[in-house]
């Protein structure tokens, strides 16, 4: 009796955490943050990070939310990857960004705006060790995706530099294609920063170390990047079980310095990101989100 009821009460506490994993996978959350990034007297400049959205076309409230997100009339985008999670996802996603499609912005891009997730077992994202080669779905519409983006006049930071004038502040970019198919090729565009630009962003998908190492390296104020779903499962008092990189734990969301524990780096933000893939559309304590960055100069926080 005692083991029934034990196993009765242990079933029921899974179900709870399961259902309660699943509704917060769909609580949007926008995340905001202030960093002293930019020169002594430099107008202040808000930035909307977007990633790892990974739409699936009926996924109407994640279309919802993004598009009101515009309301937020950010002076620019930055998405740092993995749009899709469909074949047919494309239009439903650049119907989604609406009007911020008309602001400002820049994009890298992830696995999964080239491959198409597939079903997998769980216990590879949570172990590792058991990983085996990586397991990719079918060759998605990259070229569609990119063209929407380049289209709305976004700048493109695929193993790229590039700058844009926003305001009267000119920032400078340093952008990788995804580290973690091992597409990056940040040596084919290491170097100083452009001296005309008040602050360099580095902008990744994954956040590996031999990424970010290089961008610190050479001096870009702010580390823009996405993919570890900010653990996508957390626990109290633990945080991040996984990061699905070799990013350390405690920096998988949110804003830190790289390298860490060090002030004198460049700071970093990792956006815990919108979705999931389809197959695991749950998250516990670790709701889907966006980030609204505001850039400033240090003397706006004395």
């Amino acid at each position: 009796m005692r083991v029934s009821t034990a196993l009765a009460t242990l079933t029921s506490a899974a179900a709870a955490g399961l259902g309660y994993a699943w509704v917060e996978a769909r609580t949007f959350t926008l995340r905001s943050f202030t960093l002293p990034v930019l020169p002594a007297g430099t107008t202040p400049v808000r930035v909307l990070h977007l990633s790892d959205i990974h739409l699936v076309p009926r996924q109407h409230r994640k279309r919802d939310w993004l598009a009101s997100l515009a309301q937020l009339e950010p002076d620019l985008v930055v998405s740092t990857g993995d749009n899709l999670a469909a074949h047919d996802a494309v239009p439903a996603l650049l119907e989604a960004h609406g009007s911020l499609l008309d602001r400002p912005g820049v994009f890298v891009l992830g696995s999964n705006d080239y491959w198409a997730p597939r079903l997998k077992n769980p216990a590879r994202y949570l172990f590792p060790s058991l990983g085996g080669r990586p397991i990719h779905g079918a060759r998605l519409p990259t070229d569609e995706l990119v063209r929407g983006f380049r289209e709305a006049g976004w700048l493109d930071l695929t193993n790229r530099r590039g700058a844009l004038k926003i305001g009267t502040t000119i920032l400078g970019f340093a952008g990788v294609d995804d580290p973690h198919l091992q597409y990056d090729r940040y040596d084919d565009l290491a170097g100083a920063p452009d001296p005309a630009a008040e602050l360099t962003i580095g902008v990744t998908h994954a956040p590996y170390r031999r990424v970010l190492d290089a961008m610190a390296a050479d001096d870009v104020g702010l580390i823009l990047a996405g993919h570890t779903h900010g653990g996508q499962l957390r626990l109290p008092g633990v945080g991040a079980l996984v990061t699905n990189c070799d990013l350390p734990r405690r920096q998988a969301r949110g804003v830190s310095h790289w390298p860490p524990r060090t002030d004198d780096g460049p700071w970093m933000h990792v956006c815990a990101g919108m979705g999931t893939s389809p197959f695991t559309a749950v998250r516990f304590a670790c709701r889907p989100e966006a980030a609204l960055l505001t850039l400033v100069p240090p003397e706006s926080l004395a």
